[in-house]
């Protein structure tokens, strides 16, 4: 049954308002060959079991929406919902005494978004374990990667898919790579023998240096020693200042002798006189 001009219209209204405001969590557009048909993408809330999960999902309208409720189903398995099964919602078909004209493609989406979280049993619904309901989050977006309608409809998410793999493949190879080996680098180890060669050749000049100042100072002469080592050395010992004075006055009184015939009679008896001081006998010698 080919759909109303107030389905179309309607329709076109309501993806038009998702555009400017969509649901948090939700991304639908129309099937561009059949206005009739919505695809739509769940993403799983952080914190829940459903926590990155990227789940495919189709409503389909009747013909004479939004006089009638659409039909709701999931694609990619999520552990909450059967796949490919109607749900028995308030606001899907299976209900169509609950539904009213007044409710748009927005509020179906944001009810749908209420009962994946909800536990509550219904017809189209399964029981699964948090650890399943886990296990499919990580695996849903390689799901929907292999399905055409998720790749021609939702090209973001397909890269979104192909970001995630190369991740989670270079995590793997840096994983299995053996650690490298404690191999110094070459410019450090060049620059540590260098440093050492320099501290060598500085420890070597100071050792140099040292042996030149030793080699430049001139020996120190000895040390003049007192009396007593002087005489233990066998050293003669200085004169005593009154020996030279004695030899001094009997030089002078030898050249007065010698000189004597040449001087006149006072200076001779002047002479003699002083040698009489000079050579005569203390008092009391015999």
């Amino acid at each position: 049954m080919a759909a109303t001009k107030g389905c179309i219209t309607r329709l076109q209204k309501e993806y038009k308002s998702l555009q400017r405001e969509p649901v948090p969590h939700i991304t639908a557009h129309p099937n561009p060959s059949n206005l009739l048909e919505w695809h739509f993408v769940l993403e799983g809330a952080a914190g829940s079991d459903y926590e990155g999960g990227v789940y495919h999902g189709r409503i389909v309208f009747p013909a004479d929406y939004p006089f009638k409720p659409p039909s709701i189903s999931m694609i990619t398995p999520n552990g909450r919902f059967a796949v490919n099964t109607k749900l028995c919602l308030s606001i899907s078909d299976f209900h169509p005494e609950s539904w009213s004209p007044m409710w748009s493609t927005s509020t179906i989406l944001t009810g749908l978004l209420s009962f994946m979280y909800d536990a509550a049993p219904t017809t189209g619904s399964v029981t699964t374990s948090k650890a399943e309901k886990q296990r499919l989050a990580r695996e849903s977006l390689a799901v929907n990667a292999r399905n055409a309608t998720f790749k021609r409809l939702f090209p973001e998410w397909v890269e979104e898919h192909a970001r995630r793999q190369a991740a989670a493949e270079a995590a793997a190879a840096a994983a299995a790579a053996p650690p490298p080996a404690a191999a110094s680098d070459p410019q450090q180890q060049q620059g540590q023998d260098g440093g050492g060669a320099a501290a060598a050749a500085q420890q070597k000049g100071g050792r140099q240096q040292g042996q030149g100042q030793e080699q430049q100072q001139p020996a120190a002469g000895p040390r003049p020693g007192t009396a007593g080592e002087r005489r233990a050395a066998g050293a003669p010992p200085p004169p005593a200042v009154g020996s030279s004075v004695f030899t001094a006055a009997l030089l002078v009184v030898v050249l007065a002798i010698a000189v004597l015939p040449l001087c006149s009679s006072d200076a001779r008896a002047g002479l003699a006189l002083l040698r009489g001081r000079w050579f005569a006998p203390p008092p009391g010698a015999p």
